[in-house]
């Protein structure tokens, strides 16, 4: 079957047999090619007959398919003219695992972040309107995602509008960890209206059929339905806020599927059809741990297991470490934000189960609760990624701040982080926490310095930002890692000639540049900041005085990083005869961009004394 789809139009004319065969040939195609370039693999599992659905009902590009966070859509890609593409899927020169306006007309919105999809739908909705066309507008959204202020806006807006728009909750009970909260357990509730259904056909049935009193009795109950079903599904929640609901529907059943998108075309104003999926489905490693194949790297088909042994990184290295510094202060907390596995706070959520918190994907929330818990004389501790830690900028402001409160957020995935692409990249966090007074920013070199700075951060009594970046160390080992003091870099070795001003995972290759350049003859001082605010100004003007040549790296935007602090130090100083020369990400937004990759024309370019020093 797969061999004869080329275009949604071609789906649109096979049988229903034809479907499910091409559902089993399609989830078997997108196993085999994750096992070898890695991706999300369970949740893509989970939505094969719901995408196929999709695309035999709706006519993409002139309706519009919102795909909430995205990485969800290897069958929409595969049914939208790119079967081929996705042998390379998250490769360099490969599509993207994520949609992309430039990569094809049918992806009609980029995704990378949760909870965006309905409010993005309804605005596409109300263009439509606006220009009198007739075309569909759907967005797809997980359980998990709904957890997600922006999406709980998204829904009492469109709700309230009456404009026509389909949102379809995809459930399977997990956003990458299990889900947890009170829309979790208002699904759970919405997932018994099935029995309700089915007892409420049958009963009607017997009832019937009495002689005489059976239709005046069905009458009666008729009168207290909607009574009953406020007693199965408390407060019918969707409805409340003004739309129709649809469902649960077994979202592995294209025929059914089919039938309630066709039922939800026929209705006025927004609609919410519940969709009830299996996330891993048709693989069973995948089935029984789905927060592992979330996100997975290559691994073997018949077994599951990973094709590399999963070496230390700096997640696991702060999840322990924290472990270990809550045994000694019971004020340390833990918060995460759905990432509990992700962000290494496994161990810590079994060792002090009453001192950790899930709150769902709510990063806002995350900050805002950690802020309530400072000010009451705990010691948050919040790893979220940096992409995402966009989201609770406000409340790293106004809540934590403002009010010079000791939360301690740790920075994970900080730099560049390979296949996930722009949206996942994380390197604007260091320019946008510079710019909120009271904060102090950290960045390690490696995993020893990681440690040092947690110890550092949980006895200084103010906000401090920890950054680090995703996977393990490099390959150089250094020889010392001095005491963390407020304020003040490490020299990792002295010189004359050049000054190397690095921070964090940029340590190891601005001693591989000094390396290079000796072998030119070039004296290098390299200097690991370690602290970009409060910003050692008195080392780094000492050696730029003395060598008079600067080169700055940064696993970050050169707009408002380490950077523009060396610039700015240069200028308010009025040091008019340096040379400087910054590397790291330029103002654009990064594809699929390896740190090796960013940083090879340092290792291979930048060599000769000529290029460096003039």
């Amino acid at each position: 079957m797969l061999e004869r789809i080329n275009t949604p139009q071609d789906l649109k004319q096979l049988n229903k047999e034809e479907k499910n065969q091409l559902a089993e040939e399609i989830r078997r195609y997108i196993i085999e090619t994750v096992s070898k370039n890695g991706g999300h693999l369970a949740s893509n599992l989970g939505v094969v007959e719901l995408t196929i659905a999709l695309h035999s009902i709706y006519n993409v590009p002139q309706d519009k398919i919102i795909w909430d966070v995205g990485h969800q859509t290897y069958t929409h890609k595969i049914l939208t003219g790119r079967k081929e593409e996705f042998k390379k899927i998250r490769t360099k020169e490969g599509i993207a695992g994520f949609p992309k306006t430039c990569e094809a007309e049918e992806d009609c919105f980029n995704t990378g972040h949760s909870s965006t999809s309905i409010s993005v739908a309804l605005g596409m909705a109300k263009a439509r309107d606006i220009e009198n066309k007739k075309s569909s507008v759907v967005a797809i959204i997980g359980d998990g995602a709904l957890t997600g202020g922006m999406a709980l806006e998204a829904l009492n807006d469109a709700g309230n509008s009456k404009t026509k728009i389909t949102v379809i909750l995809n459930d399977n009970e997990m956003s990458i960890s299990r889900n947890v909260g009170g829309v979790n357990r208002l699904l759970s509730r919405l997932r018994t209206k099935k029995l309700y259904t089915k007892s409420n056909i049958s009963i009607k049935k017997v009832i019937s059929k009495i002689p005489l009193i059976g239709k005046t009795i069905v009458k009666l109950i008729q009168r207290t339905k909607r009574s009953i079903k406020q007693l199965i599904i408390p407060k019918m929640y969707f409805e409340d806020i003004g739309f129709t609901y649809l469902g649960p529907v077994d979202g592995h059943n294209i025929e059914q599927l089919e039938n309630i998108l066709k039922d939800s075309q026929k209705l006025q104003g927004p609609v919410l059809i519940h969709v009830i999926t299996k996330k891993g489905k048709g693989y069973k490693p995948a089935e029984e741990n789905p927060d592992k194949f979330h996100a997975t790297g290559s691994f073997d088909i018949e077994t599951g297991k990973s094709q590399k042994e999963k070496p230390k990184d700096y997640s696991k290295v702060f999840g322990d470490k924290l472990v270990e510094l809550a045994q000694k202060n019971n004020k340390i907390v833990a918060i995460t934000a759905a990432m509990k596995d992700g962000t290494g706070l496994s161990k810590f959520s079994t060792t002090f189960p009453n001192r950790f918190f899930d709150v769902g994907i709510a990063e806002q929330h995350a900050l805002g609760f950690g802020a309530g818990l400072a000010k009451s004389g705990m010691i948050p501790v919040i790893p979220i990624y940096s992409s995402f830690y966009q989201r609770a900028y406000d409340q790293a402001i106004h809540d934590i701040c403002l009010q010079n409160l000791h939360v301690i957020m740790c920075v994970d995935r900080a730099g560049l982080v390979g296949a996930d692409g722009e949206t996942h990249h994380g390197v604007f966090d260091l320019s946008f926490f510079k710019t909120i007074p009271n904060i102090v920013i950290l960045a390690p070199k490696n995993f020893e310095e990681l440690e040092k700075m947690l110890e550092f951060a949980v006895e200084i009594q103010k906000p401090v930002v920890i950054r680090y970046p995703r996977g393990g160390e490099g390959k150089i080992k250094f020889d010392k890692c001095q005491k963390i003091e407020l304020g003040k870099s490490e020299i990792i070795q002295e010189g004359n000639d050049l000054s190397i001003i690095g921070i964090g995972n940029t340590i190891e290759s601005c001693v591989e540049l000094a390396k290079e350049l000796e072998k030119e003859n070039i004296n290098v001082e390299v200097i690991n900041t370690r602290f970009l605010k409060p910003f050692d100004k008195e080392t780094i003007l000492k050696s730029i005085n003395k060598t008079k040549k600067v080169i700055t790296m940064e696993d970050n935007t050169t707009v408002g990083g380490l950077a523009t602090e060396v610039k700015e130090l240069i200028a308010e100083n009025n040091l008019n005869d340096i040379e400087i020369k910054s590397y790291g990400i330029d103002d654009k937004f990064m594809g699929y961009a390896t740190w090796e990759d960013i940083f090879e024309d340092i290792k291979n370019k930048e060599t000769k004394k000529e290029k460096v020093l003039n």
